[in-house]
């Protein structure tokens, strides 16, 4: 069966033939585990609710549940002296007993069932202890020993099966049949349910402990959208228990059964694997949607096994730790726990320490030996040892940063277990699998929690720089990680839109110049330079592109030059990754102010990505456009701050480069195409008369319009089309663009009053209303009948602005209203005479009045309470709008009598209609007023 489900040849066709299965599998998980009497049913349903078994009358199974009850006196003195020969066991019963709190089920009991006599006692010793052939032999075991080794086999086997069903069925499918196998809240006299977790508790074979252990990592991994509705924060409901509740309460009981499993256990590969589930689970939990308190005992109990005497055990926990620091950073209890004093966590504790480690003194150098001459020594281990300190918050970095950072550059005490032969480049060193795990938990501490770790700034830089200055890859590579962590997590601080916590806490720009400056000149620019470890490259291009603009500035300009020169080199290279990765960066410095304005910086780069842009590799032709979108910003920018003297250097036939390499690139797959489209808008916009005015440019300015157009209409993405809406809208800002009277016009015009009235997105509607609402005069609008269909196609819009099929647009419709009307506004702002008919046509009495009431919502600023902001419409502001209507009203009324007698008809029509939407919007926001 095993095989047969990993060959992937089966699918559940109906939900019967996988009940049945699950079934069956679930049934022999359990064959012949001592002290497991309970009849499975023959099919499991998917349902939400836990499916308990029932427990049939007792029956004598001498052959499988139980063991002879006497043995010869001469067994049970081979069996003391072989007791003896293993040396004293820390028993797992008992500590399972001492920290079973909240329901002593049956389930909680580890690796043995409850018995109340002696016998029983000694026959559960001696299960945990035979498990393998080589004990056929023993006197003691015989044939019970081996129908024990079988039945251990035929459970292993099963959760392999079950294993290989979980990585062949979808997860949403297994969903249904998850309270079968996962434990839920534990119940007051009901029996407890049999699960994965009963088996790592109970089973006396590690190997299936492990197995089981590995099915619940299959099924949790990936599981976070399904556990996002797990929540208990509120008050307990009496008269019914939502699914959230249930789920919730099943979330807890797996970390309690967790939890007594690692206390528990005593096998290190059984060991690695609860870590590893518990791994799984703390990545998937939603921590924020539930009581706190869950990560608290877990976090003090797996801090000893990070100097467990395993490899393995070592690296697991510190892959936990990971886990912890990055689960919905940052979290209020992690927070606390990471600021909590050495000598609150219990570290020496008896009973708490691994059974392995209790006695050792940990961390601490031994005799001869050195401290490694590239190790930083501006901390102690002080908070290793657990020295006291001061009950509150600890005084120096958080105990944890210093953990990590003293098992990446200390030397270790002595060799911890066989496995670490071989594991480091050098001897007086932690295994690099053991270094590789802490460097990556401070990434993730760096990253969630860079408040605390700002504090050891310098420090962290010299563990990186440490790194980079060794022989092994990988440590290299993690080094470079943590830098770009650590400038990622300063410029967080320096964003316009970071709370006030980050900006009163900011790291000074002069600490982060000095960050930078000892960076650059320590091994990164070796790292830049070393063509035989791509990745090591892309990584250290990374981490040049996470320097605080503000200190890149103040930077020596031997630095500067030295940046912006490799990176410029390295978009040559033939390695596709390395080159994505500087053109990155290249995209990244063009923003920087103190560059921005350097046209040969800004023209070398332009070039740079140019020449990317036609790469093979979809990812560097990605990245080569959103460089290309970011240098245009740049442009739009200069062109307002630094005015026609950067526009004059500029070159017209890079100009036109750009614009012809951004149109091509606007036919590429989405990931391009919605950053080419965004570049040609901006170019459209930089575009002055001089070059408007050659006849080069006339048929690439009509092809980037006619791009933009396609792209509108086209089968695009959402989030492409939105970017073509808005580069159009951005195009028509150029005044110098002959927008009304090039042929492109009507097609440019087409396309988006298509977009605003059918698009099913409200998000790309919302941006093509905004864009009809840009041109600022009539000419640019077209003819009279250009005008009338986008008048009437924004009328319409408006009418079924609350018409959707999906729910969820239906957020975005207070948005839409306000863009539409704004839009409205505008251009009766500029109609002129012989435009009056069209409006008076659209102004009938089936329309007038859901349009007025609609823009009396909107000039009241009903709608502004509603709009979300995330959608992309323009500001909103309903003032400025009522004074554009009392302008509009003005100029309209100073028509009367200089027209002919039917343009007069129509023009006391759209007075009526405005005169009378003044009036009511007046009455309704004194209504309004007097009743606040």
């Amino acid at each position: 069966m095993q095989y047969f489900l990993n060959c992937g040849k089966w699918k559940a066709v109906t939900y019967q033939d996988l009940g049945t299965l699950l079934a069956v599998l679930k049934r022999l998980m359990f064959y012949g585990l001592p002290g497991i009497n309970v009849d499975m049913p023959q099919v499991l349903y998917p349902a939400p609710l836990p499916q308990y078994e029932t427990i049939p009358s007792p029956k004598p199974e001498p052959s499988q549940d139980s063991t002879p009850q006497k043995k010869s006196a001469g067994s049970q003195q081979n069996k003391k002296r072989k007791s003896r020969g293993k040396g004293k066991k820390v028993g797992a019963e008992g500590c399972g007993e001492d920290f079973n709190v909240g329901g002593a089920d049956e389930c909680s009991q580890p690796h043995g069932p409850q018995s109340t006599s002696e016998t029983s006692k000694q026959t559960i010793t001696s299960w945990k202890r035979g498990s393998s052939d080589s004990e056929f032999s023993d006197l003691e075991g015989g044939v019970q020993s081996k129908l024990r080794l079988y039945q251990a086999r035929v459970r292993q086997s099963a959760l392999q099966s079950f294993l290989a069903v979980v990585k062949s069925v979808e997860k949403r499918i297994l969903y249904g049949y998850w309270s079968s196998f996962i434990p839920d809240a534990p119940g007051i006299g009901s029996p407890p349910s049999l699960t994965l977790l009963t088996i790592a508790l109970k089973d006396p074979s590690p190997k299936v402990r492990a197995g089981s252990l590995q099915v619940m990592s299959a099924l949790l991994e990936g599981s976070r959208q399904f556990l996002s509705t797990a929540e208990d924060t509120g008050a307990p409901r009496q008269a019914f228990t939502p699914f959230s509740a249930s789920l919730a309460a099943s979330v807890r009981e797996m970390h309690r059964c967790l939890l007594l499993t690692l206390l528990a256990e005593t096998s290190c590969q059984t060991l690695t694997q609860v870590l590893k589930c518990l791994a799984h689970l703390v990545a998937n939990v939603p921590y924020n949607r539930l009581r706190p308190g869950l990560l608290s005992p877990l976090w003090k109990q797996i801090r000893p096994y990070v100097r467990h005497r395993d490899v393995t055990v070592r690296v697991s926990s510190l892959t936990l730790f990971g886990a912890l620091v990055s689960a919905q950073a940052p979290l209020p209890e992690v927070h606390l726990l990471l600021q909590q004093p050495v000598s609150q966590s219990n570290l020496g504790t008896p009973g708490i320490c691994t059974p392995q480690e209790a006695s050792q003194s940990w961390r601490s150098p031994g005799p001869g030996i050195k401290t490694p001459p590239n190790a930083p020594q501006t901390w102690r281990r002080t908070a290793c040892r657990g020295e006291e300190t001061p009950e509150g918050v600890s005084e120096g970095p958080c105990w944890l940063l210093q953990l990590c950072m003293s098992l990446v550059t200390q030397p270790r005490e002595e060799t911890h277990s066989d496995s670490d032969a071989g594991g480091s480049s050098s001897a007086l060193l932690e295994p690099s699998p053991v270094r590789l795990e802490a460097l990556q938990v401070l990434a993730h501490l760096v990253k969630g929690y860079f408040s605390l770790a700002q504090t050891s700034l310098l420090e962290l830089g010299q563990v990186s720089a440490s790194c980079l200055t060794e022989q092994d890859p990988s440590i290299q590579l993690h080094g470079t990680k943590l830098l770009e962590e650590l400038g990622t997590g300063i410029i967080q601080q320096y964003r316009p839109d970071a709370n006030s916590t980050q900006s009163s806490n900011r790291v000074p720009v002069s600490q982060v110049v000095h960050f930078w400056s000892e960076i650059l000149a320590g091994p990164l620019i070796s790292a830049l330079q070393n063509e035989q470890h791509a990745t090591l490259q892309t990584s250290a291009c990374d981490t040049l592109s996470s320097i605080l603009p503000q200190a890149f500035s103040q930077l020596p300009g031997k630095n500067q030059v030295l940046c912006i020169t490799i990176l410029l080199g390295l978009t040559y290279s033939e390695n596709a990754l390395v080159k994505a990765a500087s053109v990155r960066a290249l995209g990244v410095y063009i923003l920087f102010p103190c560059l921005r304005e350097d046209v040969m910086f800004v023209a070398d780069t332009a070039n740079a990505i140019l020449t990317t842009l036609d790469d093979r590799s979809p990812n560097v032709r990605a990245k080569a456009a959103w460089s290309l979108a970011n240098l245009t910003d740049t442009l739009i920018v200069n062109m307002q701050s630094v005015g026609r003297e950067f526009q004059e250097d500029f070159s017209d036939l890079l100009l036109l480069n750009m614009l012809r390499s951004a149109a091509k690139a606007s036919t590429d797959k989405d990931r391009v195409k919605s950053n080419a489209v965004r570049a040609l808008g901006n170019l459209l916009h930089f575009l002055q008369p001089g070059q408007l005015g050659k006849p080069v440019f006339e048929q690439p300015v009509e092809e980037a319009v006619r791009a933009l157009v396609e792209t509108v209409r086209g089968d695009a993405t959402m989030k492409v089309r939105w970017n073509a809406c808005y580069a159009l809208g951005n195009a028509f800002r150029n005044q110098h663009l002959p927008l009304g009277s090039a042929v492109w016009s009507e097609e440019a015009y087409s396309a988006l009053s298509d977009v605003v009235h059918s698009c099913k997105n409200f998000k790309v509607r919302i941006k093509s209303a905004a864009a009809l609402s840009v041109p600022s005069t009539r000419a640019r609008y077209g003819n009279t009948q250009q005008f009338s269909e986008i008048w009437q196609t924004l009328a319409q819009a408006l009418e079924h602005s609350e018409e959707t099929d999906d729910f969820l647009e239906y957020r975005y419709c207070a948005s839409l209203r306000s863009q539409l009307c704004r839009a409205l506004l505008h251009m009766l702002s500029l109609c002129q005479p012989e435009d009056l008919p069209a409006l008076r046509s659209t102004l009938s009495e089936r329309r007038v009045n859901t349009l007025q009431s609609l823009l009396i919502r909107h000039l009241n600023g009903r709608d502004l309470g509603f709009a979300t902001g995330e959608e992309g419409a323009d500001p909103v502001a309903p003032e400025d709008d009522r004074l554009l209507l009392k302008d509009t009203l003005k100029r309209l009324q100073s028509m009367m009598g200089n027209t002919a007698a039917d343009a007069n008809e129509d023009l006391k029509m759209v007075l009526c209609f405005l005169e009378e939407l003044e009036r009511n919007c007046e009455e309704t926001e004194g209504k309004d007023s007097n009743e606040s």
